[in-house]
């Protein structure tokens, strides 16, 4: 049976904190706020954004939190349309996952980003078409609930056992061991690879390459 390959997207396929970082603080500028510790906001990526959020200002009330999550919409969004956002794909991924494809791996995206951020970052490095569905927070719980690999499965009508998640933090190796999925971190990521192994990380890989080396071996 073919495998599944899911890949989280910022922090293991492109490298998106600066924008992210940028947008928080913009956000939390416009709310009167002092700017969020960047190391912070760097180790809440993966989660949704509204679980992000209350993970950096849990004490704030639900409107002020939800009214940031908006704002950091807004500024993101904006940054998109001046064609200012920095999302540039990890050196060597487009490889890996053209060695992927060609070994006969279904790939997959299992993100925090909304559907909206995770197309055109696609769209951008002209990957659109290398994946057979695409697993956002617009429709599922934040991780590590493994909804979104739970669906990735169905869609690929591959077996657990078959399929393996790849990310950067520890959310993914957590989602990845309560859906009964093999678990890889990488180190290139937000998250240190001490914790991703104490996650549940079969393996860390040091670079795209290796992680090819890894699975096709």
């Amino acid at each position: 049976m073919t495998p599944l390959a899911v890949f989280d997207c910022d922090g293991t396929l492109i490298d998106g904190q600066s924008s992210i970082c940028d947008a928080m603080e913009r956000a939390f500028l416009a709310h009167g706020l002092p700017a969020p510790d960047r190391n912070q906001v760097r180790r809440a990526v993966g989660l949704s954004l509204p679980q992000a959020v209350r993970t950096l200002v849990p004490d704030l009330p639900a409107e002020t939190q939800r009214g940031l999550v908006d704002a950091y919409k807004q500024a993101f969004r904006a940054a998109r349309e001046a064609g200012q956002l920095a999302q540039p794909l990890f050196d060597g991924m487009r490889a890996l996952l053209d060695a992927l494809a060609a070994a006969g791996w279904q790939l997959d995206v299992a993100t925090g980003m909304s559907d909206r951020g995770l197309l055109h970052c696609l769209a951008t490095h002209a990957l659109s078409g290398h994946f057979v569905s695409l697993q956002t927070a617009d429709r599922h719980p934040s991780k590590p609930h493994p909804a979104m690999l739970e669906a990735a499965l169905f869609e690929a009508a591959t077996p657990a056992d078959r399929a393996v998640m790849i990310g950067d933090t520890a959310y993914d190796m957590q989602m990845a061991r309560d859906a009964g999925v093999r678990a890889i971190g990488v180190d290139w990521g937000y998250h240190r690879p001490e914790e991703l192994r104490a996650a549940g990380a079969e393996y860390i890989a040091p670079t795209p390459a290796a992680l090819g080396e890894y699975l096709l071996r």
